[in-house]
């Protein structure tokens, strides 16, 4: 099979070359791109037309005359510091004044902090004039803030293209649905153009409403950037209608939330979660509305996962009632592939590639050549586990046709993409291990904990992204389970339970740990013959007199300066353990925590030692334990950098913490730069070399029988026994 499921961009002013990639690729599909235009009968170049459509921008003269249905954002003031009893804040000091304004018709909802005293404070009032806030009776030496509403006056994603591009068109601004007039000018607007665009067959809605939360400072730099962020969908509309569905009031500081902004890592509150699913259900219901336009006029409605996604959460309970048939998203890695390919509720899933076909990532022939291969071998290892059904590449087409070789490894990536789909599509690979990732969100983040701009690296969030990137390739079955889960017993059926994450987090969990009943339900269950896998401050919540609530299942603590006076003993190498039997005692946990220490009992597998002043102190720090807890067992890793070396130990402290040793050579590469999947219904293997080197490796089948097998630089090799 040398053609179809693939998507290319076109241009109206590159015709010819566009019919000469959907040869050479194979591609069925074309689509738009900002800043190209769809030529003419482009139904006569690929039998699917793509086109990017938004629901809640476009249509400028309308939203310029009508200030009232413009979407709003939910914010914060700088904290100011009250020198007497008076204080003047000026809301919106250091925002971008050509992205907001005040929305003054919704001063009666705004709120005043004190926030030294942590306290909401009632004597205030704005002035109209000044457009600022006057507090009286202030607390001098105290910081202060106001929360309130902002006017959006230019979509965010613009305002990038603006400031990077050079854009001089029409500053776009979003229209809201929550209010009447603007649903109904987004519905005739919708069946307006799809009256004109008749040869397109996939709607390409990128996204719906409400953008992720970007806002910009007054000297044009991104101020808060949070890919999960839901302050830009808060209206005094909303506000309303939160009310009328849960009978209390939301505040604007259920949103601001101390302007940390309930952002993905903050452990999330009753009420915010209400505003969530208030959100999500109202998105479902106007969605499957314009989903139902587009099914009338026999297209199919396609989501892009970014831009206006807020309130479409794609691992939500109200997802599958919007009606779409796809979605696609960019994707940089394995974990990224894996948070697309495991939606479910569409008829099809794809992928936007990397490179983008951009000049600023499109220099050099064997340049964006290497960075086509790199990046799909990563992206492969997932792909192979759960793939999509579709693949695809942005930008400019005239562009890539400057770089042969990068058009021709775009070429043979295509064919392989296809091979795969023909030999595993509807498979479900074998898996070592069934493992579960436990964190205050569960589902509703699977294969996105820890992302703040996708899987874009964070300092503190360095230690744990490799996990992900890890468990998206390897012979393991994946699952996101949250704390009330847990509480539920939903952890029965899973071999291990992972918990990762900086204390205090979503990801850890925080003060979920103080709960005696989610410690009885993780203890109950690694007694009874569980595997946990801790990584970086794991159950982390001090109370009890320990500051890992499940210390003496992990068989570590860590140290906070409370417990100096007792004496650790248990600081000896354990020099030989199925964990790092192939790694040499070497594993890269990318610094890690630190001032950790194991507890009598445990195995410490790795640790680092630390001298002052040339003396050593006997300082240590433990980067890697097991202990065995009942009849279960459990591994600590204080952090996780991904790599072939990591990964491999990884899948060895699944198999251990799992009981499972036995199995670690059945459909299995020797070679740690190789992996191997098994597909039992087909009988087929697929090994893969994941390096730029020849690779020389043992293979094990499902039974245990081995044989000498030797792979390209990048190869995929397929094996049937």
């Amino acid at each position: 099979m040398n053609n179809g499921r693939v998507t290319i961009p076109t241009d109206k002013n590159f015709v010819d070359g566009t019919k000469k990639y959907v040869r050479l690729w194979g591609a069925d599909a074309v689509r738009d791109c900002d800043g190209t235009q769809l030529p003419e009968n482009a139904r006569s170049l690929a039998g699917k037309v793509y086109k990017t459509y938004f629901l809640a921008r476009g249509n400028n003269e309308w939203a310029y005359a009508h200030d009232e249905c413009l979407q709003n954002a939910a914010l914060m003031s700088d904290r100011v510091l009250a020198v007497s009893e008076r204080l003047s804040v000026d809301p919106l000091a250091h925002y971008s004044t050509e992205q907001l304004a005040l929305n003054e018709e919704s001063v009666s909802l705004w709120q005043v902090y004190d926030r030294t005293a942590g306290q909401e404070i009632g004597s205030w009032r704005y002035d109209e004039k000044s457009k600022r806030v006057e507090v009286e009776n202030a607390v001098p030496m105290h910081e202060y803030t106001v929360n309130f509403f902002a006017k959006i006056l230019w979509d965010a994603t613009q305002i990038y293209n603006y400031k990077t591009n050079g854009w001089t068109i029409a500053k776009d601004r979003d229209i809201d649905p929550v209010y009447p007039e603007a649903f109904a000018l987004m519905e005739r607007d919708l069946k307006a153009w799809l009256e004109e665009n008749k040869d397109v067959t996939v709607v390409r809605f990128t996204t719906f409403f409400y953008h992720f939360f970007n806002i910009y400072d007054d000297k044009d730099r991104v101020k808060y950037f949070d890919w999960f962020g839901y302050p830009m969908s808060a209206s005094p509309a909303m506000f309303r209608l939160f009310k009328e569905k849960y009978g209390y009031d939301i505040a604007l500081e259920d949103i601001v939330d101390e302007g940390y902004y309930n952002n993905h890592f903050r452990v999330p509150r009753k009420a915010f979660l209400d505003y969530m699913e208030l959100l999500e259900s109202f998105v479902a219901k106007c969605v499957r509305h314009f989903t139902d336009i587009v099914h009338a006029y026999k297209k199919e409605a396609m989501m892009f996962i970014g831009d206006n996604w807020i309130g479409a959460e794609i691992y939500g309970k109200h997802f599958a009632e919007m009606g779409l048939d796809a979605v696609v998203g960019s994707i940089n890695s394995g974990a990224t592939l894996r948070m697309v390919s495991d939606v479910a509720g569409v008829n099809y899933r794809e992928v936007r590639l990397l490179p983008y076909f951009f000049p600023d990532t499109l220099r050099e022939d064997g340049q964006c050549t290497k960075e086509l291969q790199d990046s799909w071998v990563t992206e492969r290892r997932a792909l192979l586990r759960r793939p999509v059904e579709r693949i695809g590449f942005g930008g400019y087409l005239r562009l890539a046709d400057k770089f042969p070789a990068f058009t021709r490894a775009v070429a043979a990536l295509c064919d392989e993409f296809r091979s795969v789909l023909a030999k595993i599509a509807g498979q479900k690979p074998y898996s070592h291990v069934k493992a579960a990732i436990l964190n205050a969100w569960g589902k509703k983040r699977t294969w996105m904990t820890h992302m703040v701009l996708q899987d874009a690296c964070y300092q503190h969030t360095t230690f744990y992204l490799g996990l992900l990137e890890s468990l998206s390739g390897m012979a393991a079955d994946v699952e996101f389970v949250s704390f009330d889960d847990a509480l539920r017993g939903g952890l029965a059926g899973y071999d291990v339970v992972i918990n990762a994450g900086d204390a205090d987090t979503a990801f850890c969990g925080g003060n979920a740990w103080l709960d005696p009943a989610l410690c009885e339900a993780v203890r109950a269950y690694v007694h009874a013959g569980g595997g946990f896998i801790g990584i970086g401050e794991p159950t982390a919540a001090p109370a009890g007199g320990s500051f890992f609530r499940l210390a003496d299942v992990l068989g570590v603590d860590e140290e906070r300066s409370l417990s100096m006076s007792r004496y650790k003993y248990n600081r000896d190498v354990c020099r030989s353990h199925f964990i790092t039997e192939e790694s040499g005692g070497g594993f890269d946990c990318n610094g890690g925590v630190q001032n950790v220490y194991a507890l009598d009992g445990a195995l410490v597998l790795g640790k680092k030692t630390e001298q002052r002043l040339g003396v050593d102190i006997g300082a240590f720090h433990v980067k890697l334990a097991a202990n065995v807890f009942g009849k279960g067992r459990a591994v600590y890793m204080a952090g996780y950098k991904h790599g072939a070396r990591n990964a491999r130990l990884l899948l060895r402290a699944l198999l251990w913490a799992a009981g499972k040793e036995d199995t670690l050579r059945r459909a299995f590469s020797d070679n740690e730069g190789t992996e191997c999947n098994y597909y039992p219904e087909s009988g087929l293997y697929a090994l893969v070399n994941n390096t730029d080197s020849r690779a020389d490796t043992t293979f094990y089948d499902i039974e245990g029988n081995s044989r000498k097998v030797s792979l390209r630089p990048y190869e995929l090799k397929w094996v049937q026994t």
